[in-house]
């Protein structure tokens, strides 16, 4: 069988890839290419890692130099020729991993050749595609690679911008993922091995900043329903109604940790990506048969209050009043939590005897009178068990009104931690009607007196609103620019038609 016929694409990618060896300018200018150079594209597998890491400083120097505009800089030639020169790269590699030619594909080619493709028009990252390997190759996917795909999510990625892959499920973190995912021949275990240890890596370093609504309001619905007179007391619990002896698990209990409770979701700006595509003979000996998964357990405690225990310990603020009083109650009250951490029930089915409930409530009192000093730590203790529906207001409408009120309180005081609890509370509506306006002041207070969480947030809160408010610009600009684009490839097919 002959082979196919160049494309004006082929002679594309062959032009910059001579130009670039020969360190002559390449048409129209190209980004970064001392960066380049220093990558030492070799072609190999290695070389793609490089410009991995390349991409991501990249990424970071934008984002540092408020450059991060993906509209803006797709219609930039330099920053355009720049990614399309890694594409051809990439497809470079890849077809020599397979012992072929790259041949390369734009939208005219690839909706004639695999109708079966949806291909966006205005999608600059679904405009090219290369075919790397034998169409009869033992392989799920079509030998086809559309590497703009997992350059613009480095680039670009985060839970607003997604990059959907043309062939199914998202576009991989990086180019050596994509490549090393369609790789002829795995069989070399040295080498696999290899491959999986720095996918992991990329995977836990290279996730894409979640939205700020993901992270904010996706903490567990906080249930006010269950009164604190449903604690039950287990038999083996001493009880002493001295304040600071109360006994529910042991003499050297510690306050709940990220490891007894539910972590935060962590924050991130990438979609989770598929794992590397093993080949059928590496799943028989990588792959353990499938065990039951154990059911999900609920945690005891709501992640809002877990987390806001754990920043009582770790954040710290500086307090004029009231310090032993709230060290007493916190003595007994770590107790309880302690011990309610350990539960398999939600902590308003955790029902204590009449005796622990009364040293509960001695405790209570004390953290009020903390409070009431000023101590925003006290403050912030109190309006847990408040909004919790355990703390010493009967009416459960009056318990979360009290609780809110401690924590604005407590917010007015600049204190960061409780800066950091009313924006939750705003987000998600406890206590009050769910007002984003006021979540997002507060976040940012928060942010601003030095809370490292809140100031995450803020930056990506900031990011995404960039994209959004730039989304009418990038379709605007992208559209003129594949139409130029097609234009150019329609010239160049009918110039080969003619000669």
């Amino acid at each position: 069988m002959s082979a196919s016929p160049l494309t004006p694409l082929d002679y594309i990618a062959e032009g910059y890839w001579q130009d670039f060896l020969a360190r002559r300018p390449i048409a129209g200018g190209i980004a970064y290419e001392t960066e380049l150079h220093n990558c030492a594209l070799d072609e190999s597998l290695e070389s793609l890692q490089r410009i991995d890491t390349l991409l991501s400083q990249v990424r970071r120097d934008m984002m540092k130099g408020g450059i991060w505009d993906e509209a803006t800089l797709l219609v930039d030639e330099h920053y355009r020729n720049f990614m399309v020169f890694l594409a051809f790269y990439a497809g470079r590699v890849l077809a020599q991993q397979w012992q072929n030619k790259p041949h390369w594909y734009g939208q005219f080619e690839l909706r004639k050749r695999y109708p079966e493709l949806s291909l966006i028009t205005d999608d600059f990252y679904q405009h090219m595609a290369v075919g790397y390997g034998d169409n009869n190759a033992a392989t799920d996917a079509l030998p086809l690679f559309f590497p703009l795909e997992p350059i613009g999510l480095r680039l670009f990625g985060n839970i607003d911008r997604p990059f959907e892959a043309v062939q199914g499920g998202q576009a991989e973190s990086g180019l050596y993922q994509a490549v090393s995912a369609r790789l002829p021949d795995l069989s070399d275990q040295a080498s696999n091995t290899d491959t999986l240890s720095y996918l992991k890596t990329e995977s836990a370093t290279h996730n894409t900043t979640q939205s700020i609504h993901s992270t904010i309001d996706s903490s567990t619905t906080i249930s006010t329903s269950q009164p604190a007179s449903h604690y039950e007391a287990s038999e083996d619990v001493p009880v002493n109604n001295e304040l600071a002896d109360v006994n529910i698990v042991s003499a050297n209990i510690e306050r709940p940790s990220a490891a007894t409770t539910v972590s935060k979701p962590l924050v991130s700006t990438a979609p989770r990506q598929p794992e590397l595509q093993a080949k059928p003979e590496l799943t028989k000996t990588e792959s353990p048969a499938t065990k039951p998964m154990a059911p999900v357990k609920t945690p005891p405690t709501p992640e809002m209050f877990t987390q806001l225990l754990i920043e009582l310990d770790e954040i710290e603020v500086p307090q004029t009043a009231g310090v032993t009083e709230y060290q007493q109650a916190c003595k007994v009250l770590d107790q309880f939590e302690q011990h309610i951490a350990k539960q398999d029930k939600p902590r308003g089915q955790v029902v204590f005897s009449d005796n622990h409930r009364a040293a509960k409530n001695k405790a209570l009192l004390a953290l009020q009178a903390a409070a009431e000093a000023g101590n925003t730590a006290a403050m912030l203790r109190l309006a847990m068990y408040e909004l919790l529906g355990e703390g010493l207001t009967a009416d459960d409408e009056e318990a979360k009104k009290s609780g809110v009120e401690w924590v604005k309180q407590a917010a007015s005081k600049n204190d960061s931690r409780a800066q950091r609890l009313l924006s939750k509370l705003y987000y998600q509506g406890v206590g009050m009607p769910q007002d984003i306006d006021s979540g997002k002041y507060w976040l940012e207070q928060a942010a601003d007196n030095g809370h490292i969480e809140a100031a995450n947030l803020v930056s990506q809160w900031e990011q995404a609103q960039a994209l959004i408010t730039t989304q009418k610009q990038e379709q605007h600009s992208i559209k003129r620019y594949q139409l130029l684009f097609g234009a150019v490839i329609v010239v160049a097919v009918l110039i080969l038609i003619i000669v």
